[in-house]
Order: structure tokens, then C-alpha cells, then sequence
């Protein structure tokens, strides 16, 4: 609403969440966990701590 870009959590009228961040995928696919997969179809998206923090409040417990 306010015109700035900027990393965010924001909720979908499906229940699903989207993030908006930077697309890390090329740096840190190589780096995940061994228990981490990803299709093709996704990417590896990078958002701050904070942007995290202040989304919390926002998420439902259930």
C-alpha cells in the first residue's frame, strides 16, 4: 500500500501464504540440509529475520 518493495508474509484467500523475498535459489541449492528437497517448480527464497518476526503475530496457531 505504501509503494515500497520490501520482503513480506502475507496470507492467501485459500488459507496458503506467499512470501515475497529475494530468490536465492542458484546460491543455495547446492547448500541445503540433506533431508531438504526441492522440485523444479519451486524456489529457494530468502527473507529477513526480522520480516519473520513481525509476520508472527499474523500467522495462526491453527
Amino acid at each position: 500500500m505504501t509503494g515500497e518493495t520490501c520482503p513480506d508474509v502475507f496470507e492467501l484467500s485459500d488459507g496458503s501464504f506467499a512470501v515475497i523475498g529475494t530468490d536465492r535459489t542458484e546460491d543455495l541449492d547446492a547448500l541445503l540440509p540433506a533431508d531438504a528437497a526441492r522440485a523444479d517448480y519451486e524456489r529457494i527464497v530468502v527473507i529477513t529475520r526480522d520480516t519473520l518476526l513481525r509476520a508472527k503475530r499474523d500467522i495462526p496457531d491453527a
